[in-house]
């Protein structure tokens, strides 16, 4: 099997590690892009971090470096680094990443770092750290381009030239008001194809979205996506200017949040395995884990209660994984369609009856299309028993209604916890597939109890 190019080149690695080879290691350093040697550092033990992290030249691809590592990866190489080396890597560092990663610190480390720190980076970096985390304060960049709406196109790009070249990402040109509040944004390119002394008032975009230093960072991602936007301007409560949120850290937010609701609907926590304990992996399954148990529990006295119906038509029995089955397969699909859509922003609490009777009636066509099926395949494959007709019957019923009952329970759960401000993500995976397991096999047994005459 060919190996791909990133597992290529962590054998490389560690092979010249094992050598010594340190004029090779800093040709590769040289010329590997610092995101692909950072999924390098994730395979090195912590000796070896340490001596491949000593060739890297530059302040810059240090600090780089640190904010593309996994969080366990990063906190293990820190403690490896000398002290004034962090710190100066840390002056290097853009100021959002850094408060970032501080923020991943110890408080007591953190706090030393910035006293460390020139001035103006550790003002500000303390100010990010100062919102609330997962905050558009906490992300922002406090690098950006404000000019006065009475600034001409000329003066705005000789501005650009001299005032703002330190700015990391001059996607937009904001413009505000003599109070300094916000009331229009041009791009680069409008600027340089306007005559050179349009003021910027009369060209820029008025109508501008922006949100707030406490707005969620997952409302901030939902915004950059809707709207299509490289940066969106991070105002305080005077509609005032104090930063920008980035697309690059939009896809970060877009990649954690999707793994995080991934892991919650999976009952795992939402945490990377690599970085769980035994321990804590054990204490959050536990309960979810409990939650299945309970329900396999109650089938089982469900069918217990029916003992006799099965002693009657042992032929039951063959039946309820489909049943089962058919229903959990459903209600996590309803479920997970439901959650997505609340994450995405594309499905709105206010539209709660409207999914339901939704999903209902999908679950309802797609029951009787499979009870139907399910119903002669027992009336051909059973043709023999006496009693092939209402055993029939009462599958493709079963079926019918375990198949609407999930799609009803799937998306009905998500959107009840969305309701009452808790996390939908957590209502899936055992919670939903325990509640369909119960009433798939109540209703089963309820409907061949009936129709069976038994």
């Amino acid at each position: 099997m060919q190996k791909e190019p990133n597992e290529i080149l962590v054998i490389s690695i560690k092979r010249l590690l094992r050598r010594g080879a340190t004029k090779q290691l800093k040709n590769i350093i040289q010329k590997t892009h610092t995101v692909d040697l950072s999924t390098v550092f994730r395979e090195l033990s912590s000796d070896n971090r340490k001596k491949l992290f000593s060739l890297i030249e530059t302040l810059e691809q240090k600090g780089i470096l640190f904010s593309k590592l996994e969080e366990s990866t990063f906190l293990d190489l820190v403690k490896t680094i000398k002290f004034e080396t962090l710190v100066e890597i840390f002056d290097q560092m853009p100021a959002d990443d850094a408060a970032e990663l501080l923020g991943r610190l110890d408080e007591e480390v953190s706090d030393k770092i910035l006293e460390k720190m020139k001035t103006k980076g550790s003002e500000d970096v303390e100010e990010l750290m100062s919102h609330g985390e997962d905050t558009a304060g906490s992300l922002m960049m406090p690098d950006f381009i404000a000019l006065g709406e009475d600034v001409g196109a000329r003066e705005a790009i000789d501005a650009l030239q001299n005032k703002f070249l330190d700015v990391e990402m001059p996607f937009y040109i904001y413009v505000v008001d003599e109070y300094e509040k916000l009331v229009g944004v041009s791009s680069l390119r409008q600027l340089v194809v306007v005559p050179p002394e349009k003021p910027l008032k009369d060209f820029m975009a008025k109508d501008i979205v922006s949100v707030k230093t406490y707005t969620d960072r997952e409302v901030v991602a939902k915004v950059v996506s809707r709207y299509d936007y490289l940066a969106v301007p991070v105002v305080d409560d005077d509609n005032r200017i104090v930063g920008i949120v980035t697309v690059d850290d939009v896809i970060d937010i877009l990649h954690d949040s999707a793994t995080e609701d991934m892991l919650k609907m999976a009952g795992v926590g939402d945490d990377y395995i690599e970085t769980q304990t035994i321990l804590r992996g054990t204490k959050i399954r536990l309960p979810w884990l409990f939650a299945s148990f309970i329900g396999g529990i109650a089938a089982f006295l469900i069918i217990g209660r029916y003992e006799t119906s099965l002693a009657q038509y042992t032929i039951l029995a063959a039946f309820i994984p489909v049943i089962m089955g058919m229903g959990g397969n459903i209600g996590t699909q309803s479920s997970t369609i439901v959650v997505r859509g609340i994450a995405t922003g594309m499905i709105n609490i206010r539209d709660f009856w409207k999914i339901i009777s939704k999903e209902l009636a999908i679950g309802l066509i797609l029951g009787i299309f499979y009870g139907l099926f399910i119903g002669v395949i027992t009336s051909v494959v059973y043709r023999t028993e006496p009693v092939i007709i209402p055993l029939a019957i009462s599958v493709g019923l079963a079926v019918v209604s375990s198949m609407t009952v999930a799609a009803l329970v799937g998306s009905g759960i998500p959107l009840f916890f969305e309701k009452i401000k808790i996390d939908p993500a957590i209502a899936t995976g055992p919670f939903v597939t325990t509640a369909v397991d119960i009433i798939s096999i109540f209703c089963y047994f309820v409907i061949a109890t009936i129709l069976l005459g038994l």
